[in-house]
């Protein structure tokens, strides 16, 4: 055993010797304690009873751990006394049945296979960092090196509960602490955290507290501190179980809930702690004991498998990918990025961290040739200055190799540079990698972009999508956005959204019937929309008795949009007639868009033939974000709207009834708010509207909008109990016309009074109407500026149309004849209203008289009038019952009814009269008849208050009235408690056994109220008691029971003092505290209400202006004749009404599109001016400052940064020119030894001893060949050899390259009938003829005549790093033959798709199942074959001749080297290329391949795909393919 593996040993059982103390005294109690212990694992544990048992259960079943069965003790520690086995355990630690007697003693005995078994694992559960804080959710487990990947990633989202990432982030670099730029540790930290918090990510590391786990770990702390949410960073450390210091604490067969884990750092030699700010941690068990680097390949395959998986990310669909993050780092970090380049995994550098990061960085910007065997010297000289010495030739050859490799997939490869000017923070940068990663990948034939964007949308970050996705190069259809519409609508994605609104995605477009409905089906479960809908279908499907395949449909949704709206609205989505079973809808319960498949795209392009369902789409997507409450997106959508006005009502309604049914507070709280933010741009809009012409605005309001169930924006407003909106000017203003009818508005109340009592006036000037005014302001002379202003005005007015509800004159202006002004005056609702307030005090007085002085056993005539009076009213109340001019029904036109306080009381006063009436006609009841009628009396008073609410001045005091009404009531409780306590105690004290259940009313109650108001019982303190004013024994009844006395002297025997005592605190909790109270609350209500009276008070005064809006002119008792009338009319002769339009009009298609039009033009004017008052707060002020200050800040960083880099560059630059005068003085001293200049042995030493002089020549001139690349990999495939490094500069045979040993591997090929000998003999080697026909088998190169030295044959290219000849067949050139067979790409209609003015072309390629690549048809050529055996498995049999034939007809565009991994420097690939093109869809040719492809063959797999330079293809295949491109000058 090494060294290093002794020290480990010995380190670890020091440590476990020399534990402190103390520390064990601490714990003790609770290791030992059962209940302290089960109260722990309540406190940390986030599995808790029967969940802890189901993880134990199922981690013992499928978790295994590994430990030597055998013991073996190491020569080389058993020297130092120490009984230690091969696998690097102490004997103590070894089970009993592994130290038997038969142990091996031999070191060769011991074998990692044999003697390491698996078995349960004894060490897993929660991890508790003692010192360090709880915290709960830190799961461990310690799991076989050999665990299938499947397993772990089941353990991980199944039985830890962890969420499926969006996006796995490997973490890798220097493992020992390193130093890091302050500056650049923030960033990195912030921006990591920023990534995984956004995407959603895993982050992966080796999970130790040490170099750039560490790093990762503090910025997780960090997160954590300064976070308020409760999600956490998922943070897995997958470390060796051997190497983890004091393990021996996580150990416990049954799992440890939480297992005590100290962190110490300063006795823990050569091994490693855990990081307590990971999250979960992996332990991988290889068996042995201080070996780093066990967890790699688990930690490699767990990685992969991931990124395989398929995740749903806000209704996204992608494969999990996969990025590294290298931050310093050593040699295994360098080739842990070669591993990641090489299995497409993009990696971010970091650079200024250091070391193999900082090397990579500073010559990613190199073109490949430039990075040379001598840079790479001089980086590792620069940058790893303490351990340069142990680099080797062979080792910086390696090195230069792996660097070079990396670099030519420079897609996968993005350099952080934290001192760059457009350099953002690292998150982005992350995310920019997997972007540019996915242009070198196919998926599918779609298009790169759109996996690009699938990912941006399914991590929610925007800012990349703008920035690298929508680019001037890329020409976006709208179409091909919608299913990523719908992703960012259900994802709740609200910059998304607005972004594909930007880019042209039209609405009307997209949301179809189908769409529509898609979204409905993935409502958020949580929202209280989607139980009413829910509650809706299953109503529906029990009362159709179905209950198998029963789906949404949209008039589901439109019932529960019609309960929240009102029912004074139609159904927004009526139900198909004849269409009892739903036909069309979506079963799918969550929406998922596959990046590998089409499922949502081709459910798209299936929805985009089909008209949209309804005459409004946008209000369709509209509705749907408002019902859930996204608010970001509800505005954006409502951006887009066209009745803007009408929208924002509507949505401001259902967002205050859905507040109502809310259970949870937050939510109501923030729906109302959103519902506030909705009526604000209503009034927004309005007034912009307003301003520009009030006309056109006013008609907004009583526009019937066909979108929102046939109602107007002013119906919407005061359902939705919109107070500002309805309060607006323009609102206000337009109620002022309706109640003045036809008269002008600036005619005086006084004058309207006096034409009510004497109507003649009307016939005179006296009085004016809007239709005439023009002519009467023409015969005013009057001088002032005013009149001319206002004549003008009327003069303007002239051509404008008026609305038919107020119509205030014809287009032509004419004088109103006499009947017409007559009519008119009597029709204006002011005047309809007054002479009802004139009657109705008429009624009152003449009601008040009969009942005072008028009252008879026989009714008289003043009386009767009042009943036929009453009857008139009982009429009127009838028509609004059953006055329907929407249409609604007579129940909703009931419930509207009732719902009126005013009409209750009406309905109160009425019945109460009709028993009164009853009781009076009676003889026997004739005086409580009067009674019943005098209280009926005051109800019919209260009437009064309701026709008060049309002032100004009275109308807001009758509002605060009302609500202190409520005080009052609430205020009664709290006082009833004390009257009653207080009574009940003073009753009981003074009086003994009273019965009479009136006096106990009256002692219990009336009197303790009386007292409030100052009087006080006489006899309560018994001074001024008199036997005289009671009944001793309660026998009067006109008298109350006198209080207890002495038989003695007739003296009350009740405490006096307790009495005054409780009449004290009565008096003084109620007169002092509680009416003191009810005081301040009627402050606080008045304070409260009296801010908002003015538009409480203009919002029911819409009530009565409708009211009299619709009611017959004629006052009660004479409005049976109207009602009369109106019977005749509607009944008799089924003629529909003329004036009750209920304040709606119905425009015409011409005006109402160019209504519309018009307030969307002002609408956008709205946003803008909206835009820039934000702009212009002071909250926007004092962010863009501090934006400012904080850019002047890292500008200054970055000024800093700069000079610093500079000198870096600078010394950087003096070291270049060392460099080369170094070169210069060696070519000087060679050149004058050549020339006989001194001696040799003389010769000054310029260059180290390590390398020869030609290191230092810039080599990349000399190489005049084109270098093989693939045919240099590391690893040779399907097999464990690694080729020798060998640099391009090296690759050459002419270049000198002494160190060059490459291994000989050639494999045994069973499957061949025909092959070389598998050894290297001469003797065997010198029977093959090169550079000739050998028999069958052509050895003939198409290059050139190659060299042979050995009996082997050189590859003529050059260099591979491996002789033999692998796994080919033949020494020397094996013969391939390779197809492109190609048509033109066409689009739907047949033509020819074109790109920069090229054609397209579509070419086939084919994929055997276990291999990764797509390839061109074809193969290896055995001798005698005419078609490779690849070739022939995708044909059917009686096909090859016919196909060989249709090659004779095919264009030869390749023939020559092949750059494969298989090539060694003996054996190598050579191919014919030939392009088989078929020009026309109806070639003949073409229909036979089609028909005789085996394209669903099992083993191989078969597709057309796009040729262009985004192809993925094996080998070196890409490059034939560009040559048969280039034939037809099509698009590559």
């Amino acid at each position: 055993m090494s060294s290093p593996e002794i020290t480990i040993i010995q380190q670890e059982e020091i440590t476990l010797r020399q534990q402190p103390k103390r520390i064990a005294d601490l714990v003790s109690n609770l290791k030992h304690t059962n209940k302290i212990r089960l109260r722990k694992r309540a406190n940390y544990s986030p599995f808790s009873g029967e969940k802890q048992e189901n993880l134990s259960s199922w981690i013992s079943e499928n978790i295994k751990k590994k430990q030597c069965v055998y013991f073996v003790e190491n020569p080389c520690i058993s020297d130092l006394g120490k009984n230690v086995c091969m696998c690097g355990y102490t004997k103590e630690q070894h089970m009993a049945m592994a130290i038997r007697s038969q142990s091996f003693e031999s070191k060769d005995s011991w074998n990692v296979k044999q003697h390491i078994k698996e078995m349960p694992t004894d060490a897993f559960g929660d991890i508790s960092f003692i010192g360090l804080g709880p915290r709960i959710g830190k799961q461990y487990v310690r799991v076989s090196s050999d665990t299938p990947s499947d397993v772990l990633y089941h353990l991980m989202t199944e039985q830890w509960g962890l969420e499926v990432p969006s996006l796995l982030i490997s973490v890798t670099g220097g493992a020992k602490n390193f130093r890091m730029q302050m500056r650049l540790k923030n960033i990195f930290r912030r921006g990591l955290v920023k990534a995984a918090q956004t995407t959603g990510a895993w982050i992966i590391t080796g999970g130790s507290h040490a170099g750039v786990m560490k790093h990762v770990g503090e910025a997780i702390r960090d997160y954590s501190i300064g976070s308020i949410k409760d999600s956490e960073v998922v943070t897995i450390g997958i470390a060796t179980w051997g190497i983890v210091h004091n393990r021996s604490s996580l150990i416990s067969a049954t799992g440890a809930f939480p297992a005590e884990y100290l962190l110490d750092e300063e006795n823990q030699g050569n091994l490693s702690c855990l990081d307590n700010n990971h999250s979960h941690f992996i332990l991988v068990d290889d068996g042995t004991n201080g070996k780093y680097g066990v967890e790699i390949l688990l930690r490699t395959k767990l990685e992969k498998f991931i990124s395989e998986q398929t995740t749903v990310k806000g209704g996204v669909a992608i494969k999990i990918p996969i990025v590294c993050v290298v931050l310093e780092g050593g040699p295994g970090t360098l080739d842990t990025i070669y591993n990641a380049i090489s299995n497409n995994t993009p990696c971010v550098i970091v650079e200024g961290s250091g070391r193999v990061a900082d090397v990579i960085a500073q010559v990613a910007h190199l073109p490949v040739s430039k990075i040379t065997i001598s840079l790479i010297q001089e980086k590792l000289r620069t940058h790893f200055p303490d351990t340069f010495d142990t680099f080797t030739e062979q080792k910086i050859a390696d090195w230069t190799k792996k660097i070079q490799d990396i670099m030519r997939h420079n897609q996968l490869l993005t350099v952080f540079q934290v001192d760059k000017d457009d350099q953002h923070d690292i998150d982005v940068a992350i995310l920019q990698a997997l972007l540019k990663a996915s242009l070198g990948h196919d998926h599918q034939g779609h298009e790169n972009w759109d996996h690009q964007l699938k990912l941006a949308v399914a991590w929610n970050r925007v800012d990349i999508a703008r920035s690298d996705i929508f680019t001037d190069e890329l020409q976006w259809k709208p179409s091909d956005l919608h299913p990523l519409m719908t992703a960012a609508l259900i994802g709740n994605k609200p910059d998304f959204v607005k972004l594909f609104l930007e880019q042209g995605v039209r609405l009307e477009e997209y949301a179809t019937q189908e769409t529509i409905i898609n979204l409905y089906n993935n409502t958020d479960p949580s929202c209280l929309f989607y139980s009413k809908l829910a509650k809706v279908i299953e109503d529906e499907r029990l009362r159709l008795e179905d209950s198998n395949n029963f789906k949404l449909q949209l008039h589901h949704v439109s019932q529960v949009l019609r309960e929240l709206l009102g029912d004074f609205t139609k159904h927004l989505y009526p139900k198909p007639k004849n269409a009892e079973r739903p036909r069309v809808s979506i079963a799918v319960p969550h929406i998922k868009i596959n990046v590998q498949g089409v499922t949502l795209r081709s459910f798209h392009k299936r929805s985009q033939s089909r008209a949209p369902c309804t005459m409004d789409p946008v209000r369709d997507v509209l509705i749907w974000s408002v019902v859930q409450n996204r608010k970001e997106v509800a505005e954006i959508i409502w951006t887009q709207c066209h009745d803007c006005i009408a929208a924002a009502l509507a949505c401001s309604k259902l967002l205050k009834e859905l507040s109502k049914e809310e259970e949870d507070t937050d939510t109501s709280e923030e729906m109302l708010s959103v519902a506030e933010n909705f009526e604000q741009r209503a009034i927004g809009v309005f007034s912009e509207c307003y301003r520009k012409d009030e006309e056109r605005a006013l008609k907004l309001l009583i526009r019937v909008s066909e979108a929102w169930g046939k109602t107007t924006s002013l119906k919407l407003a005061l359902e939705a109990k919109d107070m500002k909106f309805v309060s607006h000017g323009g609102v206000q203003a337009f109620l002022t016309r309706v109640w003045w009818g036809k008269l002008c508005v600036d005619n005086g109340l006084w004058r309207v009074i006096l034409c009510m009592l004497f109507f003649p006036l009307i016939y005179t000037r006296f009085i004016t109407f809007r239709k005439d005014e023009e002519v009467f302001q023409n015969h005013t002379k009057k001088g002032t500026i005013r009149n001319m202003i206002a004549v003008k005005s009327a003069l303007n007015e002239r051509d404008k149309t008026t609305f038919t509800t107020t119509p205030c004159g014809a287009k032509k202006m004419q004088a109103m004849t006499c009947t017409e002004r007559l009519q008119a005056f009597f029709m204006a609702p002011i005047v309809i209203f007054h002479l009802n307030i004139l009657f109705y005090f008429g009624f009152l007085l003449l009601f008040a008289y009969v009942l005072m002085i008028d009252f008879q056993p026989y009714p008289s005539w003043r009386e009767h009038v009042i009943y036929f009076w009453l009857f008139s009213l009982v009429c009127e109340e009838i028509r609004q019952v059953i006055y329907d001019p929407d249409g609604f029904g007579f129940l909703r036109q009931a419930s509207i009814y009732i719902n009126d306080f005013w009409n209750k009381l009406d309905l109160c006063a009425i019945t109460i009269f009709a028993a009164g009436l009853i009781c009076r006609s009676v003889p026997a009841t004739f005086y409580p008849g009067r009674i019943i009628l005098s209280l009926d009396f005051v109800i019919f008073c209260l009437r009064l208050m309701h026709i008060f609410t049309i002032s100004k001045t009275l109308g807001p005091k009758i509002i605060i009235v009302k609500r202190m009404m409520k005080d009052v009531f609430f205020f009664l409780f709290l006082l009833a408690v004390w009257v009653v306590s207080f009574g009940v105690a003073k009753q009981a004290i003074l009086i003994h056994n009273e019965v009479r259940v009136d006096w106990i009313f009256r002692g219990v109650v009336y009197h303790s109220y009386m007292t409030l108001f100052g009087q006080i019982p006489s006899y309560i303190d018994g001074v001024n008691y008199s036997p005289d004013q009671c009944t001793i024994n309660g026998t009067d009844p006109n008298k109350q029971k006198c209080p207890e006395t002495n038989d003695d002297n007739n003296q009350t025997a009740f405490p006096q003092w307790l009495t005054v005592i409780l009449l004290c605190l009565y008096l003084l909790f109620t007169n002092i505290l509680l009416l003191n109270l009810l005081i301040a609350m009627f402050n606080y209500t008045f304070q409260e209400v009296q801010e908002h009276t003015d538009q409480i008070w203009k919002f029911q005064r819409h009530d009565l202006i409708e009211e009299y809006h619709g009611r017959p002119p004629a006052p009660p008792p004479f409005i049976l004749c109207s009602h009369m009338y109106l019977f005749i009319k509607q009944v008799i002769l089924h003629e529909p009404a003329g004036r009750q339009k209920q304040l709606k009009e119905k425009l015409e298609k011409n005006e109402e599109t160019a209504l519309i039009s018009w307030e969307t033009y002002l609408k956008e004017n709205y946003l803008q001016n909206h835009q820039h008052l934000q702009k212009q707060s002071t909250d926007q002020r004092i962010k863009d400052t501090s934006e400012k200050v904080t850019s002047v800040l890292e500008m200054l960083e970055l000024e800093q940064a700069k000079r610093t880099g500079l000198m870096e560059n600078k010394l950087l630059f003096l070291e270049e020119q060392v460099l080369r005068s170094a070169k210069a003085l060696n070519w000087i001293v060679n050149t004058l030894l050549e020339n006989g200049f001194g001696a040799k042995e003389s010769a000054p030493v310029i260059v180290s001893s390590k390398f020869d002089e030609t290191d230092l020549r810039d080599t990349e001139d000399s190489v005049k060949i084109e270098s093989h690349v693939n045919a240099r990999d590391i690893w040779y495939p399907n097999s464990n050899i690694t080729r020798f490094p060998v640099p391009d500069e090296k690759v050459p045979w002419e270049v000198n390259y002494k160190i060059y040993d490459p291994p000989f591997y050639t494999a045994l090929r069973k499957d061949k009938k025909y092959y070389d000998p598998i050894n290297d003999s001469l003797e065997t080697l010198s029977k093959i003829n090169y550079n000739t026909m050998d028999g069958n088998i052509n050895r003939q190169s198409f290059c050139a005549p190659y060299e042979v030295i050995d009996g082997l044959p050189l590859n003529p290219v050059g260099r591979t790093g491996l002789k033999g000849r692998g796994s080919l067949c033949w020494f020397g050139p094996n013969h391939a033959l390779h197809l492109i067979i190609t048509k033109w790409r066409r689009n739907k209609d047949g033509l020819i798709c074109r790109k920069r003015s090229r054609k397209m072309l579509e070419t086939l390629v084919i994929k055997s199942k276990p291999s990764e690549h797509w390839a061109l048809p074809g193969g290896s050529m055995e001798p005698g074959e005419a078609l490779p055996y690849k070739l022939r498995s995708i044909l059917q049999c009686d096909f090859w001749l016919t196909f060989q034939n249709m090659l004779e007809n095919g264009v030869e565009v390749y023939k020559g080297y092949v750059d494969d991994p298989r090539n060694t420097d003996n054996a190598w690939i050579e191919t014919t290329a030939i392009s088989l093109h078929f020009d026309n869809l109806d070639d003949p040719h073409l229909h036979e391949l089609k028909k005789n492809l085996q394209m669903h063959d099992q083993e191989i797999f078969v597709r057309w795909q796009v040729a262009d330079q985004k192809i993925s293809l094996y080998a070196s295949h890409k490059y034939i393919l560009q040559k048969a491109v280039g034939y037809y000058h099509a698009y590559y």
